[in-house]
């Protein structure tokens, strides 16, 4: 098991490194100019441009950029954004804990309805149980994030006025206005992943509930519930923990819509800003970060097989 850490360690390490890379230099390919946004229209006159583009360090080769970049990288420096002057790791800082909480909100609240509803309907194959599950993941599967979340703030934020429609207020500051500014964006990102989840559960439990020892349990006399809840649903929970670890790391993607809409200032609306004003240091700085966190995200789900289903070993 060690040595499968260490050797996931390592090529995790290298993914990122390829990542960060990837993205220093397609950013770089982007059009427009730091210097101009900086400016404006009207002040925009070569030598100003040009004066900025030598304060901010752009007129040197791009290998250079990269070099100072990466360097600081090592040293735990993700640098200083081009339009705010401000250094990035407090302002990441600060709004990785708010992304942190949507995602874990959204994904607690998927798992805890998607696992349940998914027994159920294979609990009541094909009868009536079933086929209502069956309908809504079908539904929320086929239904973009950015349109449940619309719809969801449309109906009980505006129409219905029963939670706030956006904004963020700080747990510190009013817990119950938080939370109750949490629900909306938060169900919104969690309805796709509890449908995938549900159905996922249907059919792994299907499959486990046809093994020949699960026909043994039962001719032993063993009531349903403990032949469905002892024997069969922890073997088909296997394939369940892979899709949450790989929705959790979607999720990441997902925030940016759902902080747009409902006006969530966490990591990814931080990123579409940076995109905008071309601030370079700052989207290399958000996408190592995310992609570290899918990275390890993928890593916790492959040693959690090992204590689902001691059968699995890692040489």
């Amino acid at each position: 098991m060690s040595a499968y850490i260490i050797r996931r360690l390592v090529q995790s390490a290298l993914l990122i490194f390829v990542i960060a890379s990837l993205v220093s230099i397609f950013i770089q390919l982007l059009p427009g100019d730091p210097a101009y946004i900086i400016l404006g229209e009207t002040n925009a006159t070569p030598e100003r441009v040009a004066a900025v583009r030598r304060e901010l360090g752009l007129d040197r080769p791009l290998l250079i950029q990269y070099a100072d970049w990466l360097s600081g990288v090592v040293r735990g420096d993700l640098g200083q954004s081009l339009t705010s002057k401000r250094p990035i790791g407090p302002d990441l800082a600060k709004r990785l804990p708010r992304t942190f909480e949507l995602i874990t909100a959204s994904m607690t609240l998927a798992v805890l309805l998607g696992i349940p509803a998914g027994i159920l309907a294979a609990r009541y194959r094909n009868r009536a149980p079933d086929v209502l599950v069956s309908l809504f993941s079908v539904i929320w599967i086929s239904t973009p994030v950015f349109v449940s979340g619309t719809l969801l703030l449309l109906v009980f934020g505006v129409k219905l006025r029963l939670l706030p429609a956006t904004g963020y207020v700080s747990f510190a500051d009013d817990p119950v206005e938080h939370l109750k500014r949490l629900i909306l964006p938060a169900t919104s990102l969690a309805l796709l992943d509890m449908a995938v989840i549900l159905r996922m559960t249907r059919s792994s439990l299907l499959e486990v509930l046809g093994e020949d020892y699960v026909r043994t349990a039962r001719a032993k006399g063993l009531a349903e519930p403990s032949v469905l809840f002892r024997h069969a649903l922890r073997n088909a929970l296997i394939p369940v923990v892979t899709i949450v670890g790989l929705q959790a790391g979607t999720l990441l993607g997902g925030t940016v819509l759902i902080e747009f809409i409902f006006n969530w200032p966490g990591v990814s609306s931080y990123l579409i800003a940076a995109i905008n004003q071309r601030d370079y240091p700052v989207v290399q700085a958000v996408v190592l970060v995310i992609a570290t966190i899918f990275v390890l995200l993928n890593l916790l789900t492959d040693l959690i097989y090992a204590v689902i289903d001691p059968r699995i070993k890692y040489a």
